[in-house]
């Protein structure tokens, strides 16, 4: 049996907490998935999970002393059909080179979340969510093939062929496979440009108002709250709602040049350099950029031409954002209720001030009907996601009253972005979670497919037990894990320091920061093999015997 080459390397989430140590595999072409797959199946050691982009939040593509795939190298666009906007992708080709390939011929990819850094197989995995889920549905919808690589065999999967592991995959983070190839349904767009009204909601029972009332009117709907305000003012938000713009409703400028009008070209405009001290981001700060923004925004303004870049990405623009919540790093917590608990959202907001816990970044949206899939995360109803910095004293006890909220309307948390829920939480917002165990056995009933995600919520063989829960202060601890045990040899991620990344410059892809390099926008061929056939594999690595502590280059 072939061994793939694996070199040990300290690994975070997007909110650089809970770092643990595992031996990364590249996967230079898909025949490493299956040796991967086969050593983890074979060996006795503590299982596999793919990795894309690194933008899940918390422990997702994380695997302490086990094996991680590194899919960003199976980025080959294998097969397009111009006419009906079908692609056949490598598993971890990025929704940034998507757009950027495909954009300019007419096709937007079909769901996008508030970050293009993401591959198609962590798009499948998380079963991501956009702007459109109302009218859209998740990004598994738009999904009419994939194979998945699983320790039992191979997959070739549609909604039809095998509904059961098929729907099973999407959102089980990665749990049930390993997707190395997928097809995808993209829709019709003729520019770069979406035409977007902007307007000011003066409370919280405004904003929802204008979203039940006028978002079926429109594609994308986002609304910003300003979880700093109380009072009447409890709420207050800047809502955004467009649709794709046509060439004839642009501005002149932009009509009489039809390649402007369709270019996609992301910017970086602006890197965190280094890691500021934790607190910057403090009730003082975050108040006074949030009075700015909420001035900042139009009262009304309609029709405004936006570049997809600004108006579904802006925090891509700002390279390593992440630093900015400090040493400590931050949380994502990001939920759902139905329509009738509505008063839950208001619940959440004012707890939040009540403690005065700085909320960076709070996005409403509206869910339509979720996909098939158990653990899939959207329902119809109202969902709301809070950026949080880790270190506020009132924190942990804020967030177990949360969940217990949310439970208690039948909501519940997103996985992509949960880094501390507890087990039997998790399994009563999940209540088909017997039926995705059903469909995980059946394809790996040795529980070779495990992740620190799937550890800490009773997913994988090897968990903790049931009563445990990772709190916000755990997350920081300052241990580094290796085999599901503290070290005591690396520091947390809040400490500010680095591992030594995988070298990216020279090969294209994406830096320890989730960068990735831009692909080129160019007429694509009906088969582009990828990395893995332009490149032999990489020298063998020096593993090191303990982890590195973690710096600003850890992954990510």
């Amino acid at each position: 049996m072939t061994v793939p080459q694996s070199r040990r390397q300290l690994l975070t989430g997007w909110g650089r907490t809970a770092p643990s140590s595992a031996d990364v595999v590249h996967a230079v072409h898909p025949t490493v998935v299956d040796q991967a797959m086969t050593g983890a199946t074979a060996g006795t050691g503590r299982g596999l999970v793919a990795r894309g982009l690194g933008r899940s939040y918390g422990d997702a593509a994380q695997n302490a002393g086990g094996t991680v795939v590194d899919m960003t190298w199976l980025d080959g666009i294998h097969e397009v059909d111009l006419d009906r906007g079908l692609v056949r992708v490598g598993g971890g080709v990025s929704l940034q080179t998507l757009m950027e390939r495909f954009v300019p011929l007419g096709w937007f990819v079909p769901v996008t979340p508030g970050t293009r850094l993401v591959t198609v197989g962590g798009a499948i995995a998380a079963d991501i969510h956009g702007k459109n889920h109302h009218l859209d549905g998740s990004f598994c919808s738009h999904v009419t093939r994939m194979t998945l690589v699983t320790p039992t065999g191979a997959f070739d999967l549609t909604p039809a062929s095998d509904p059961d592991l098929f729907w099973a995959t999407a959102g089980g983070m990665g749990l049930t496979g390993v997707v190395t190839e997928a097809t995808v349904q993209m829709i019709p767009v003729e520019t770069s440009y979406l035409l977007v009204d902007t307007e000011r909601a003066r409370d919280l029972d405004d904003v929802m108002d204008r979203m039940l009332t006028g978002d079926a009117g429109y594609h994308y709907s986002v609304a910003w709250i300003d979880c700093q305000a109380t009072g009447s003012r409890l709420g207050r938000s800047v809502l955004t709602r467009g649709d794709h713009a046509r060439l004839d409703q642009l501005p002149a400028r932009l009509r009489t040049a039809p390649d402007r009008a369709r270019a996609f070209v992301p910017r970086t405009l602006a890197t965190v350099p280094l890691t500021p001290p934790s607190g910057l981001l403090n009730p003082l700060t975050v108040g006074a950029f949030n009075e700015f923004w909420f001035r900042k925004a139009p009262k009304r303004q309609l029709a405004k031409p936006h570049h997809m870049t600004s108006f579904f990405h802006p925090l891509d623009g700002v390279a390593r954002w992440n630093r900015l919540y400090g040493a400590r790093g931050f949380l994502q917590y990001q939920f759902v209720v139905a329509d009738h608990q509505s008063e839950t959202v208001r619940r959440v907001i004012e707890q939040l001030a009540e403690i005065k816990l700085a909320s960076f970044l709070a996005v409403l949206k509206r869910f339509g009907p979720g996909d098939p899939g158990p653990l899939s995360f959207p329902m119809p109803g109202w969902t709301l996601a809070l950026d949080l910095p880790v270190g506020h004293p009132g924190l942990d006890g804020l967030l177990d009253r949360l969940d217990e909220q949310v439970l208690a309307a039948g909501g519940r948390v997103y996985l992509a972005k949960d880094s501390r829920l507890a087990p039997a939480t998790f399994a009563a917002m999940y209540p088909r979670l017997d039926a995705w165990r059903s469909v995980r056995d059946r394809v790996d009933p040795d529980g070779v497919l495990r992740s620190d995600l799937g550890r800490r919520l009773g997913l994988s063989p090897d968990a903790s037990p049931p009563t445990q829960r990772r709190t916000s202060k755990a997350t920081t601890s300052g241990k580094a894990t290796t085999s599901g045990k503290a070290t005591g040899s690396g520091k947390a991620a809040g400490s500010g320091k680095a591992a030594t990344p995988r070298k990216a410059a020279a090969s294209g892809k994406a830096t320890a920061s989730g960068k990735p390099a831009a692909s080129g926008s160019g007429t694509p061929k009906a088969a582009e093999p990828g990395r893995a056939a332009r490149r032999s594999a990489p020298a063998t690595p020096t593993t090191p015997t303990t982890p590195t502590p973690p710096t600003d280059r850890t992954i990510p």
